[in-house]
């Protein structure tokens, strides 16, 4: 199947936020609050560039086990939770695309690979939560789908920061992700993808 005329992604890229409309009330989610609320206005920033420079903002996020809830459930019910100030900065627009996540990996039985490949997409941005859990996993099934990978260390989120540094490292060494700030990533100039694999 053809790509549909109109929407390749600007440079190739596509910034991917992982699990940021919460609700904030699981386990953990006291340490978890405590790295988000430093995370939030660098993942707000880039949100904004990416939506400046036509790069597709897409919202990954786990459904916390409510299986009759869309995406739009799932942001008003973040908004109402006690943490609202975490999700309003962050909140999808109407341009945004969304994708329903039951496991760790936005990859994971979603529609994710093929919305990518529909957009032109060679590059994921990662941002979000949990570092060394959900986006961790994400890096490595975008690795294995031959897709390059940024990791900006302030736009994501951890439980455990001495477990975030053994992920990043991970992903820097094992998947060949480009560790880097939010500051540095360049929403215009096209994004370099992985090494193609043998044919």
């Amino acid at each position: 199947m053809d790509r549909p005329t109109g929407t390749t992604a600007t440079a190739g890229l596509a910034l991917v936020v992982i699990d940021m409309i919460n609700t904030y009330e699981h386990e953990d989610a006291e340490l978890l609050v405590r790295s988000a609320e430093r995370v939030v206005p660098v993942v707000a920033e880039l949100i904004g560039r990416a939506r400046s420079a036509d790069v597709p903002v897409i919202y990954a996020n786990d459904n916390f086990g409510l299986w009759r809830s869309h995406h739009g459930e799932l942001v008003d019910a973040a908004l109402s939770g006690p943490h609202a100030d975490l999700i309003k900065p962050i909140t999808p627009d109407d341009e945004s695309l969304f994708v329903v996540k039951a496991r760790h990996s936005a990859f994971y039985e979603t529609p994710l690979s093929y919305l990518l490949w529909r957009l032109d997409v060679r590059h994921v941005v990662l941002s979000g939560q949990v570092t060394e859990q959900c986006v961790l996993y994400s890096a490595l099934d975008a690795h294995i789908r031959h897709l390059g990978v940024t990791v900006p260390r302030d736009a994501v989120a951890s439980i455990h920061p001495r477990l975030e540094s053994a992920a990043l490292e991970m992903m820097e060494r094992n998947m060949g992700a480009r560790i880097t700030t939010a500051k540095e990533i360049d929403f215009v100039r096209p994004a370099a993808g992985p090494t193609p694999p043998p044919s």
